[in-house]
């Protein structure tokens, strides 16, 4: 499923990341990778804010997408 259906403050696990290669590595340099986790901090319009790694990180509804949990 992808993160843009999850509820904010649940802990999810990434399964994959698609897209195109320049994309994947994109969201890959910013912690985005399999295997990791995830958590939605809010979701204004569908652009979501998540924490992922320790960090913060907003990203936009297609970039969200391609994460899929």
């Amino acid at each position: 499923m992808p993160l843009t259906m999850v509820k904010p403050g649940e802990p999810n696990v990434i399964k994959k990341v698609g897209g195109k290669e320049e994309t994947r590595r994109f969201l890959e340099n910013l912690g985005f990778v399999a295997g990791g986790m995830i958590t939605v901090v809010s979701d204004i319009g569908g652009n979501l804010i998540v924490n992922v790694k320790d960090s913060r990180v907003a990203i936009g509804k297609d970039m969200a997408n391609k994460i899929l949990i």
